[in-house]
């Protein structure tokens, strides 16, 4: 009887653990890694990077890396003018078939973009709920550019898109 137990709980445990994580399990099994060419479509966006304004200004520094086997870019934003830093998990949703990105900082902001590539950029959307009501989208575009430099606008939108509001436009050059 306890040999009986013993496998079954064994059985069990195995069920258990494939269960818990599904992705690592198909692997095992033979099923796509994140080596296709739809998980490198970010891979420009990998370096460290000082970021600049249009002006010129410097803003910051960030730092992209690779992370879990290439399934993960990892964002580190440090600001040169601000105490603001935050960072992000970039990943390609193999069934969505889009890029996603969960953004956090420390001002509490937690952002969840969605996209994918768009005539060569990288072009990701979200909202975020208004404390006084409604939402507010968020579109980020990231653009290859020569000579290792990579142009990210950010815009928002209050009006469902309406309209759009750039809130940030800046220039990645690699360090």
């Amino acid at each position: 009887m306890n040999r009986y137990f013993n496998a079954t709980a064994g059985a069990a445990l195995l069920v258990l653990i494939a269960g818990a994580h599904p992705a690592e399990a198909q692997t095992q099994q033979g099923s796509p890694t994140c080596s296709g060419a739809e998980y490198r479509a970010f891979d420009f966006w990998v370096g460290e990077w000082e970021v600049r304004n249009m002006q010129g200004q410097l803003l910051g520094t960030n730092r992209i890396t690779r992370a879990f086997g290439g399934c993960v870019l990892v964002e580190q934003w440090q600001s040169m003018t601000s105490a603001h830093a935050g960072s992000s998990f970039n990943i390609y949703d193999r069934t969505t078939g889009e890029w996603h990105q969960s953004w956090v900082d420390n001002t509490g902001l937690l952002l969840q973009l969605d996209g994918g590539l768009v005539e060569r950029k990288m072009v990701m959307m979200g909202e975020v709920s208004r404390t006084e009501g409604g939402v507010v989208m968020h579109r980020i575009t990231w653009d290859p550019l020569a000579n290792d430099r990579v142009r990210q606008t950010w815009e928002t939108s209050a009006d469902d898109g309406e309209t759009w509001t750039v809130a940030f436009d800046g220039m990645y050059s690699k360090r």
